[in-house]
């Protein structure tokens, strides 16, 4: 699997495989929180992991930031419930 990129001009993590890009966007809500409003994974690279390779990478990122998440995004939600330190 190829490298998950941090996009942040355009506030977006993504992974490339086999030529289809895999997205997790977020928007800023103010300096000190962060929403992560979707998750898009190709139905043909879904149970690859890939959803949650782009999750831990949105949340390491927003620890190291020291950012609060908001998730509007209902498969980061359920993430985070799971996985969240």
């Amino acid at each position: 699997m190829d490298d998950i990129i941090h996009q942040a001009d355009q506030q977006q993590f993504i992974c490339v495989v086999d030529g289809k890009t895999s997205r997790l966007s977020y928007r800023m809500l103010d300096p000190d929180t962060v929403d992560a409003c979707s998750t898009l994974v190709p139905s043909e690279l879904r149970g690859r992991g890939i959803a949650d390779k782009l999750a831990r990478h949105f949340y390491d990122w927003s620890q190291a930031q020291g950012l609060a998440i908001v998730a509007s995004c209902s498969y980061i939600d359920v993430w985070l419930r799971r996985n969240a330190k």
